[in-house]
């Protein structure tokens, strides 16, 4: 059983309308689960840290409401999220120890009204 808090694999999620989403953090949520996007400390708080409604179902592919999050796939499968995921990569290789921590995370997603 996988669980969608713990897994280390770069993430997507996909929206009923076709929209996706490379996931780099993903916290639970009372209301279901928060994610990070890609860049999300150059992004607005409500682009780039967002909020996914519903219970969390499955152990992968998971769903959260209508929207499914699954393992990101390679070059093949997800071309445009790969390369987004790869630059993502990249810059935090720039950032270093920069990079907030956990607990640091946590509390910029409480501060953007995403966690209790």
């Amino acid at each position: 059983m996988a669980d969608l808090f713990t897994i280390t694999a770069p993430l997507l999620v996909r929206y009923p309308d076709g929209v996706r989403h490379v996931m780099v953090e993903v916290f639970r949520h009372p209301a279901g689960v928060v994610y990070f996007r890609p860049f999300w400390d150059r992004l607005s708080r409500e682009v780039g840290v967002r909020v996914l409604s519903g219970a969390v179902r499955g152990e992968g592919p998971w769903k959260v409401g209508e929207a499914v999050i699954t393992v990101l796939g390679c070059h093949g499968s997800n071309p445009d999220e790969a390369a987004e995921y790869a630059q993502w990569q990249f810059h935090l290789g720039q950032l270093g120890d920069r990079y907030p921590a956990r607990a640091e995370l946590e509390e910029i997603a409480r501060t953007a009204g995403c966690l209790p």
